[in-house]
């Protein structure tokens, strides 16, 4: 006898041996014949219990977001094309340095260099507050990406053909600087975009691997400019390089641009701002009403001081992240190649392209981890002390010369330091959704602030420590002059463990809410697992005793049996209204 049980859903209950009919409460019947057993002769299919147990997490893990694709290959492709133009950059400064910087020593140009790659990122913070103004309250986290995308495309192709200092005297460096800040512009507001739209279209359980993501395919962009200007080391001689081979991976931007362009305009925008939108405008028609006029995000986020608090954490967690990555990826060739002189500049690029290659898959490895976590904090906390231990040990191990040396060390950082930043994108994104009208501007002006003040001085203050320790320099003070810039790092990341109980979760952390709600969905599902179990036992003591009066009740797709304890049995069916 097929059999169900009732859910909500319009039906007719028509009792066999009777002409009366009965309307009922509109039910749904949901068949549960499906859990007989193969060997009973009826059709079944474990499939329901699946379909409903997936139903339920995702009504509970996805309120937030339903994994869309095109929102992570949006960020993760504006990432790349970002990060790849303000990379070349960095890898190239010893060469822009003699370009653009008058004849004097090496020292003086590569610090005028990594002087105008910190001059970028003093725009970040900048870029955060206007994208992130468009992101939270006027066009959306959508436009806000492709607007970062096309401010980033100008100047980049713009570096490729600008004069150098010797066609145009000082006027050259000074239009370096221009272009430089408006690429530190449209990245103020790229990242922390990316971050935001992707988690916010994530489920819960997803958050941490597809934050990883994005910050995987920044590294991704650092391992582009890697390879790009590794091929043109290797193809040109030195001399015509520094001559005019460097301009050719700021022309390279010009590929990439459109295919970007496509990816990010099929991606739909975040249904979390979506439904803000219509919250807004009425708070807005509200406003104009009594003449009050409508803070921008960045008051609102400063205007409180639990929100000031939480910035302010969040800029010191970050700090040893920031310093550490751009040391890792973008000061260490120059360390090894021009400061140290161990490998030439093209073997400094191999070498940090493979690293940066295995950092990707670790970051990655390292965000899926992170979802496993009741609070990604405790990754964070496990991952720091790696972090101050393991940058001076590779600053140690540099001294070997060889290059096993060389490569172990870079290596061994890059573990430490992804278990630190695997998780981190997603925690920057959860600190600030329990208030979503600033959450884009949170994030971007946290994240930029951090990567600002200690990312983007990290090679202008490593290269000064290196010159000042080099003069004092002898055989008893290893510690304070080939690891100085180590034992820096190393500081800053006390720093950012002593500021992780600074930062208050908010009291509805939305992590901890959903992962209660999906402990309590585990032990909901067994405890219903258990009652189908012994309803389906009884159903098949009982299925010989059922006779059907109707042949094609086989077929039926909504069915039921009374089964009352001590009653006559009558069969049934329902028949769905029309």
């Amino acid at each position: 006898m097929s059999s169900s049980t009732l859910e909500s859903g319009p039906a007719l209950v028509v009792e066999e041996g009777s002409q009366q009919q009965q309307n009922v409460q509109p039910q749904r019947m949901v068949d549960t014949t499906s859990l007989g057993s193969a060997s009973d002769g009826i059709p079944f299919s474990k499939s329901l219990i699946e379909q409903e147990e997936e139903t339920f997490y995702s009504a509970k893990d996805n309120q937030f977001g339903d994994d869309n694709l095109w929102g992570l290959l949006s960020g993760v492709g504006g990432n790349i094309y970002e990060w790849y133009d303000f990379a070349v950059y960095g890898l190239l400064a010893s060469e822009i340095g003699s370009s653009f910087f008058p004849k004097s020593s090496k020292e003086l140009q590569l610090m005028n260099s990594f002087g105008v790659y910190l001059a970028a990122f003093l725009m970040r913070p900048l870029g955060a507050i206007l994208f992130g103004e468009m992101g939270d309250r006027q066009g959306g986290r959508k436009n806000a990406l492709v607007m970062s995308i096309l401010l980033i495309t100008v100047p980049s192709v713009a570096m490729g053909f600008l004069p150098t200092y010797d066609m145009w005297g000082p006027i050259a460096p000074i239009l370096l600087v221009l272009l430089r800040m408006m690429q530190g512009l449209s990245v103020g507001g790229q990242l922390a975009g990316s971050y935001v739209l992707s988690i916010e279209q994530s489920s819960s359980n997803n958050r941490g691997f597809r934050g990883s993501v994005c910050d995987a395919s920044s590294v991704g962009g650092f391992l582009l400019a890697s390879a790009v200007t590794t091929i043109v080391r290797h193809a040109l001689s030195e001399e015509a390089v520094e001559e005019w081979g460097w301009r050719i991976p700021f022309w390279f931007s010009l590929l990439l641009a459109p295919c970007l362009y496509y990816i990010v305009n099929q991606t739909e925008e975040s249904k979390f701002w979506a439904e803000r939108t219509e919250q807004q405008e009425t708070e807005l028609v509200i406003r104009e009403e009594e003449n009050v006029a409508q803070n921008s995000a960045v008051s609102d986020l400063l205007s409180s001081p639990f929100r000031r608090r939480q910035l302010a954490g969040m800029i010191g967690v970050l700090s040893a992240v920031a310093s550490s990555f751009y040391t890792l990826f973008l000061w260490v060739p120059v360390y090894l190649s021009t400061l140290r002189g161990y490998v030439s500049n093209a073997d400094a690029d191999l070498m940090n392209f493979f690293v940066v290659g295995t950092y990707i898959f670790l970051l990655m490895s390292a965000g899926k981890i992170s979802d496993s976590f009741p609070h990604r904090m405790d990754l964070i906390r496990i991952g720091l002390p790696g972090v101050i231990v393991a940058c001076p040990v590779m600053f140690g191990m540099f001294e070997s010369e060889s290059w096993i040396g060389l490569l172990l060390g870079q290596l061994q950082y890059a573990v430490c330091l992804s278990m630190v930043q695997g998780g981190m994108a997603a925690w920057e994104v959860e600190l600030w959704m329990a208030d979503p009208t600033l959450s884009f501007t949170g994030v971007a002006l946290g994240h930029n602030l951090a990567s600002t003040i200690f990312g983007g001085t990290m090679p202008l203050v490593a290269t000064w420590l290196f010159y000042r320790a080099e003069k004092f320099e002898g055989d008893d003070d290893f510690l304070f002059t080939k690891v100085l810039p180590g034992l820096y790092i190393s500081f800053l990341g006390c720093v950012s463990f002593l500021c992780i109980s600074f930062v208050i979760r908010h009291p509805h952390d939305v992590r901890t809410g959903e992962l209660k709600i999906r402990n309590a969905a585990n032990l909901e599902l067994k405890t219903e697992a258990k009652k189908r179990k012994k309803k389906r036992k009884a159903l098949e003591r009982r299925k010989k005793e059922q006779q059907f009066q109707q042949g094609d009740l086989w077929g039926a797709k909504e069915s039921i049996v009374d089964i009352t304890p001590g009653q006559p049995q009558h069969s049934m069916y329902v028949a769905p209204m029309t």
